[in-house]
């Protein structure tokens, strides 16, 4: 039987790995090993969550290869209980180094526990690691737009105070996002220019490009820039 590493190199191709490298550039291109995401979740699927050289793999941190991340995050998707699943990410969220895996990690057991995350989310938002806070509004994001969405959660996603790319591109996909589904409670960000001012602009531009934003919500958000 191959370890699991073996099984990640059995599903590498280099000029994916390339294509990825160009993605992500924040993350050296020699720990890509090109694997594809449907080919990464089939072996997620394949080996469980409760063997124990997954056990192991999940709990042996920092891995060396971006394609090692992804696996990683795939396996905590597939973990059904919700304290395991949670405790699972809290461990792994620190070594996250890319937008890619950091937006591929949503587990299920996060979506039928929303609720549940509310304290952890208040202080990923408020964490150091870049991607600890994307995944943070990420979650506010799937989680708390519809059904449970309170007016307070835009105003946790604007007091971020951070220049970093990744975070602040986030928290234009939020505010994009957020127009779509809570136009009467989200408009004011950008009327009143609430935003950081790149997080505004690229809010808009964001909004402008969206299906989802009708054509003279979009004709109004031009006078806003």
């Amino acid at each position: 039987m191959h370890t699991i590493i073996e099984q990640i190199f059995q599903c590498t191709d280099k000029k994916y790995a390339a294509f990825a490298a160009g993605l992500i550039p924040n993350i050296p291109p020699e720990t890509i090993l090109g694997c594809r995401t449907p080919d990464l979740r089939k072996l997620a699927a394949a080996l469980g969550t409760e063997a124990d050289e997954v056990q192991k793999f999940l709990h042996t941190l920092p891995h060396t290869y971006f394609d090692e991340n992804q696996l990683h995050a795939f396996l905590l998707c597939r973990i059904r209980s919700f304290p395991e699943c949670l405790a699972g990410v809290k461990a792994f969220l620190p070594y996250i180094d890319n937008w890619a895996t950091c937006d591929q990690l949503s587990p299920p057991a996060f979506r039928r526990n929303a609720e549940l995350l509310l304290p952890d989310i208040r202080e990923w938002l408020r964490a150091e690691h870049i991607y600890t806070v994307r995944f943070g509004i990420g979650m506010l994001m799937q989680h708390f737009l519809d059904a449970h969405f309170r007016p307070e959660y835009p105003e946790w996603v604007t007091a971020v105070q951070s220049e970093a790319y990744y975070v602040q591109m986030e928290q234009a996909w939020y505010f994009a996002t957020a127009l779509a589904k809570q136009p009467d409670a989200v408009m004011p960000y950008l009327t009143e220019h609430r935003l950081h001012p790149w997080v505004h602009r690229k809010t808009i531009q964001k909004c402008i490009e969206s299906r989802r934003i009708p054509d003279m919500t979009k004709t109004f958000l031009r006078t806003l820039r």
